[in-house]
């Protein structure tokens, strides 16, 4: 049996009764608040919720045969769609132990019979205006958690811009780098990805340090920008003393990033990678390197992974005063490189997908300054 249908927008309250005289009274009681669906067994409740709209409240008798109230409750907890839906018990019995079994079995209340109008209309109004309350406090943070993402989606392309933008600004004082940093960029990314879970790496490299270090690896010569232009831009080799001046850039730029980091109230792990990078990308496997000579371990992961990036860029890179070597050559010097100036495992991950990199310096190619894919 069902109610005459009322206008819409008024809650909409499911009665499961196999009661006729019960759902008649329930449903004269109601009908003028709600819009009221009522149903005389436990199968048919959920036939008539397959129609919208989904109720707002299930009204439940607990002793029906076949399916009885708890093995409603049961299947209506289950379900996604009706989960949320508070469900309140309509009884006879009236033990102690029945209501505190109804209650945790997942029902909202717990109305004996013979049922009281007003003591009905008020656990009605109150169920109802609890999920309304509910329902107000999940929307509500279902905002904020979209304008919080949407905000840190703002400010991660805002810190995106303004890397790029300094980094660019290191360029624009050395033309020939072209798109350097974004295949470096891409470079370190890929390469962080293909050693995350070797047993050297796995405790230090997670998605946020992949994240963070790809983000940072456009600084990596931001320090150039405090070399003197007689130098940067000169036409071909530069003199020991010249060398010299040269190589203060990787000081010149983890300076300018300590800097920044010392305005900011709290630690960013950004920062610590930002000045790894570019303090001590130029440091060799086996202690050679500038500018502190470190070795081994002791040169930040971060670091050793952006000087595989930086001198395979620099080698298939064509130069005023080089030529651009072929990808075979270029992997020939990296593979010589192992373990004197590179990391052995990160030498071993690069080589062996060798192919992924030498099709990212093809994607950003500078014009004709990268080698064939086939070179």
């Amino acid at each position: 049996m069902s109610s005459d249908p009322i206008p819409h927008g008024k809650p909409t309250l499911l009665i499961v009764d196999d009661e006729a005289v019960n759902l008649a009274l329930l449903t004269r009681l109601l009908c003028p608040e709600y819009r009221v669906r009522a149903v005389n067994s436990g199968k048919r409740a959920f036939d008539a919720i397959k129609n919208a709209p989904l109720p707002d409240l299930l009204l439940l008798d607990v002793l029906m045969p076949d399916m009885d109230g708890y093995e409603v409750l049961s299947v209506w907890r289950s379900r996604p769609e009706t989960r949320d839906v508070p469900v309140i018990f309509l009884t006879a019995l009236v033990d102690a132990g029945d209501e505190e079994r109804g209650l945790q079995s997942g029902a909202a209340d717990y109305i004996t019979k013979p049922i009281k109008p007003a003591v009905l209309q008020a656990r009605v109004r109150a169920q109802l205006e609890a999920k309304r309350a509910r329902e107000f406090l999940r929307d509500k943070n279902t905002f904020l958690e979209a304008e919080i993402a949407r905000r840190m989606s703002d400010n991660e392309a805002a810190q995106q811009v303004g890397i790029r933008a300094l980094a660019h600004l290191a360029e624009t004082r050395d033309p020939e780098t072209g798109d350097h940093i974004l295949r470096t960029q891409s470079y370190v990314e890929r390469l962080a990805l293909l050693v995350q879970d070797h047993p050297r790496f796995r405790g230090t490299i997670d998605h946020q340090f992949i994240r963070l270090a790809t983000k940072s690896a456009p600084l990596h010569d931001i320090g150039k920008v405090g070399i003197p232009d007689h130098i940067l831009l000169k036409p071909g080799r530069l003199t020991a003393e010249e060398w010299a001046v040269m190589k203060t850039h990787a000081e010149i730029g983890a300076q300018a990033i300590e800097r920044a980091e010392a305005e900011v109230e709290r630690p960013v792990v950004f920062f610590r990678l930002a000045k790894e990078i570019a303090h001590w990308h130029h440091e060799r496997w086996d202690g050679s390197g500038y500018p502190d000579g470190r070795a081994g371990d002791d040169i930040p992961l971060s670091a050793r992974l952006m000087a595989v990036a930086d001198v395979f860029d620099a080698i298939i890179s064509q130069r005023v005063y080089k030529p651009a070597m072929s990808f075979a050559e270029a992997r020939e010097v990296i593979a010589t490189g192992r373990g004197t100036h590179f990391d052995p495992d990160l030498t071993d991950a690069f080589l062996a997908d060798y192919g992924a990199f030498t099709d990212i310096a093809v994607r950003h190619r500078d014009g004709a300054t990268a080698p064939a894919a086939t070179g």
